[in-house]
């Protein structure tokens, strides 16, 4: 009966030791890839006054995007830091003296893989396009209420490219007292522009934010030394949010998987978008599949490396992440240059990873060390000598 129960209890185990290296390499793994977007949201929050709670949705919104990636990376960590540990405690070689081959530990581990797996689909499938279409309409939304709301008195204002408004007196509804604005959206013609009053109002079919200023001149500085000057009564200033506009238009990846297959089978689009878009369907499939790619070959790593324990097993596989990515990275780039058709493309990274994974892994059953921690080993001791000979 002890026997029987053996396998699950074991299953169990392995199991707690890989759900909380995962859930730790989500946050650590997500909060970095946050990291280069914090900085232009803080910014937005201290110098153009947008509210916190748009902040955290636009963070939130951003999550899917990173989770794609995230979810496999966590997975490969856990799994190698959970098999590091067991191997550099003999915890391994325990089980394999009680006739369990790493064999039998691939139910939990696959598992836990289908799992991941089916987290990551679910993201990339529905949550990914949602999050994207939410985060830039949100971004538009920020964006012109900034300029309606927020245009600060006394301040030099910056928000739109090209253009430095300075208001003395300004309200909620729009109106405006002592306006300076520089116009350097055409840096062969710039114009420096005051008046008296103003009233901001905004158009959103257009993406427009009209400016209409009275009692005020236009000042401008022509090549050769020309200088002109235009009084007016009445002047409209308009703002284009073209560029905002563009960007909240829907490109592959903001696309769901229905609109995708329903665009291609359409067709009407240019041939990189129609070969973006085939990209992106094998893309959706082929990250989330590589939940149990990481697994497989995560084990072997992980058992081989018992002499380092977990501080090798990180650096181990974040090596792994990284050539992952630049492999995926560059069988894309081959596919947009179609060199490779769009499925082989995305695919092929996954194919030479689980091929890479399986000899590993039967490397790992044979009891057959592999070369790559002994030259790391002979590399490591010798920059060692280095640095004490540099030292002394």
């Amino acid at each position: 009966m002890y026997y029987a129960d053996m396998p699950l209890i074991l299953y169990r185990y392995l199991a707690k030791e890989i759900l909380a290296p995962f859930l730790l390499g989500l946050v650590v793994f997500t909060s970095t890839l946050l990291m280069g977007r914090m900085l232009k949201l803080a910014e937005m929050v201290v110098s153009n006054g947008v509210p916190l709670t748009d902040i955290l949705l636009l963070i939130f919104y951003l999550l899917p995007y990173f989770a794609i990636i995230t979810i496999p990376m966590s997975l490969l960590l856990a799994v190698m830091l959970a098999f590091s540990r067991l191997s550099s405690d003999s915890e391994i070689v325990a089980l394999k003296a009680s006739g369990i081959s790493i064999y039998r530990l691939l139910p939990p581990i696959l598992s836990v893989a289908a799992l991941a797996f089916l987290m990551s689909a679910f993201v990339s499938v529905y949550a990914l396009p949602k999050g994207n279409v939410a985060f830039k309409k949100l971004l538009y939304q920020v964006l012109q209420g900034r300029m309606n709301l927020n245009l600060k008195e006394q301040v030099f204002n910056d928000a739109i490219p090209g253009l430095v408004i300075y208001v003395d007196r300004s309200s909620k509804e729009g109106q405006l007292s002592g306006i300076l604005i520089q116009d350097e959206r055409n840096p062969k013609d710039t114009s420096t522009i005051f008046a008296s009053t103003g009233q901001l109002s905004s158009d959103e079919e257009r993406r427009q934010i009209h400016l209409q200023l009275t009692n005020g001149s236009i000042h401008q500085s022509r090549p050769q030394g020309v200088y002109r000057r235009l009084d007016f009564q009445q002047y409209e200033l308009k703002l284009d949010l073209s560029k905002a506009a563009r960007e909240i238009e829907k490109n592959e990846v903001d696309m769901t998987l229905q609109e995708l297959r329903e665009n291609l089978k359409k067709g009407g689009f240019t041939k990189k978008l129609g070969l973006d878009m085939e990209l992106e369907i094998h893309r959706r499939f082929a990250l989330p599949f590589a939940c149990f790619i990481f697994a497989i070959v995560a084990m072997p790593l992980g058992i081989q490396n018992r002499r380092s324990g977990k501080a090798a097993g990180f650096t181990l596989s974040i090596a792994t992440i990284i050539v992952y990515y630049i492999f995926h990275s560059t069988g894309r780039t081959l596919g947009e240059r179609e060199l490779l058709q769009p499925a082989l493309a995305i695919w092929l990274p996954n194919i030479i990873f689980l091929a890479g994974g399986i000899l590993l892994f039967r490397q790992a059953a044979l009891e057959r060390p592999f070369t790559l921690f002994d030259q790391l080993a002979s590399l490591f001791a010798k920059l060692m000598n280095v640095f004490r000979k540099g030292a002394d």
